[in-house]
């Protein structure tokens, strides 16, 4: 079955957000959806969100699950705010323990955060199915960006995250703490072993030089004919030396430090203090 797709490109941070559904009936998914967030003020806004709802509302739409591919640190979760609107389960790989237990120590949150997922409503495993109305989804564990990140094929759609960009942009970066380039290449293996022509739509796009237009959509053939980083059979030492050093020249994405805290407790934020103000650490020289 070939699911119906609607994309929504968040310009402030690169994010592309997916509803997708069933075509025989009005179940749909929504993947990695975006709160708004202004790091200057620290105010956040469900603009980007609230669009979603307004499409799902719209097309009567039934959300049966709100997913995220990996714990992101370039954007915050709305998915919260999103099952608060529009019900649905959230899900997300069942590596999250491991990110939690990495990041809980990072920004020393004791022992009152919990780090076995159980923020999420369902934790998805490698080889794990679910349904979205008559459309089964078939999960797939890629990690290297994040040990957490999964794939999930839905479908002839493939909802990569940040594993791989369009052809001309290449991979994800692999230096966030429990990150691997081998591991990336190993994924991305797996993720091109689907048919030829199976969609893939990615979770960022920034534009590569030449191309005039922001794109998320392309195939697995594309991706094995053209990626710059690992089309044309390039091995896996290549690979992994370009991505070191490449890796070696990125700063960290500007909404990384309350990305992180948020995300990885399925986009809530941190409990509020005795005068029921919410706060977010920063951390001093820790990534």
């Amino acid at each position: 079955m070939s699911p119906s797709v609607k994309a929504f490109f968040d310009t402030a941070t690169n994010t592309v957000s997916y509803v997708v559904r069933d075509p025989q009936g009005a179940a749909c998914a929504i993947v990695d959806s975006v709160l708004d967030f202004d790091h200057a003020s620290g105010r956040t806004d469900t603009a980007s969100a609230d669009a979603v709802i307004a499409h799902v509302q719209a097309e009567n739409l039934t959300v049966q699950w709100i997913l995220e591919t990996h714990v992101h640190a370039d954007h915050l979760s709305a998915a919260p705010y999103l099952q608060e609107q529009l019900g649905g389960q959230i899900g997300i790989g069942n590596q999250i323990t491991t990110v939690q237990d990495t990041f809980g120590k990072v920004f020393n949150e004791g022992t009152e955060f919990q780090r076995d997922g159980s923020q999420f409503d369902r934790l998805f495993g490698d080889g794990d199915s679910f349904h979205i109305g008559q459309l089964r989804a078939d999960v797939m564990h890629t990690p290297g960006h994040t040990p957490a990140c999964m794939t999930y094929v839905i479908g002839d759609a493939a909802f990569v995250g940040d594993t791989l960009f369009m052809p001309d942009f290449g991979t994800a970066r692999c230096d966030f703490p429990g990150g691997s380039a081998r591991d990336l290449f190993q994924s991305i293996q797996r993720i091109l072993s689907l048919p030829d022509d199976t969609r893939i739509f990615v979770g960022h796009d920034y534009k590569a030089p030449g191309r005039e237009e922001f794109a998320w959509e392309t195939t697995v053939g594309a991706q094995k004919a053209r990626n710059i980083h690992v089309g044309a059979d390039r091995d896996e030492k290549s690979f992994v030396e370009m991505r070191r050093a490449r890796d070696a020249t990125l700063g960290m994405p500007k909404l990384i430090l309350p990305s992180l805290q948020v995300n990885m407790r399925a986009g809530h934020m941190p409990e509020p203090d005795e005068q029921g103000d919410v706060m977010l650490k920063l951390p001093v020289n820790k990534l």
